[in-house]
């Protein structure tokens, strides 16, 4: 997975640019997503594969299936896609622009679990202290969890802050045993 994320990162970098230069990274962060989300169509993804097909006819299938969102700036890139047979790479792509427009933006994507459900001034509470730590603008998406047996388990990237009860007994279950 991290190959892809290696080849995909310069495609991804060079479509921010071209959307932050155009002022609309917004619009390029949801044609990107729909474009990955419709490549991962089996019967799509088996034409895209398919070497009968030119590049250019790739390209143009998924710009007319994706008419609605794709620009003539997104239809060049995917056409620059398809010539270097990278087209499986949208995902990814639109994977790692997501994470450079919320860069751009200082903003961040939380994910939370808690073992019961947390009142508003909680989960306001919650997002202002991460706001703090992380310096950035928290975006939350919470969870429940029954399992957790209480506490929270937060996920941000690569960041995992596990505060649940759950964590806190495995812990100490590895340490009894080791």
């Amino acid at each position: 997975m991290a190959e892809l994320k290696t080849v995909a990162r310069p495609y991804a970098k060079a479509a921010f640019e071209v959307a932050k230069e155009q002022g609309q990274i917004a619009q390029w962060a949801d044609m990107l997503g729909i474009l990955a989300a419709v490549t991962t169509e089996p019967k799509l993804h088996q034409a895209l594969e398919n070497p009968a097909f030119s590049a250019e006819e790739k390209a143009n299938a998924l710009a007319d299936v994706c008419a609605e969102v794709a620009t003539e700036q997104g239809k060049a890139f995917l056409l620059a896609l398809a010539e270097n047979k990278r087209l499986a790479l949208l995902p990814a792509i639109s994977e790692l622009f997501v994470l450079f427009k919320l860069n751009y933006e200082k903003a961040v994507n939380v994910e939370f679990t808690t073992a019961f459900d947390l009142s508003a001034e909680q989960t306001q509470a919650l997002a202002d202290s991460l706001s703090k730590k992380l310096d950035r603008t928290v975006n939350l998406t919470s969870e429940t969890d029954v399992s957790l047996i209480g506490g929270v388990v937060i996920r941000t990237g690569d960041l995992i802050i596990d505060g649940s009860v759950r964590g806190k007994l495995a812990k100490l279950s590895e340490a009894i045993n080791s």
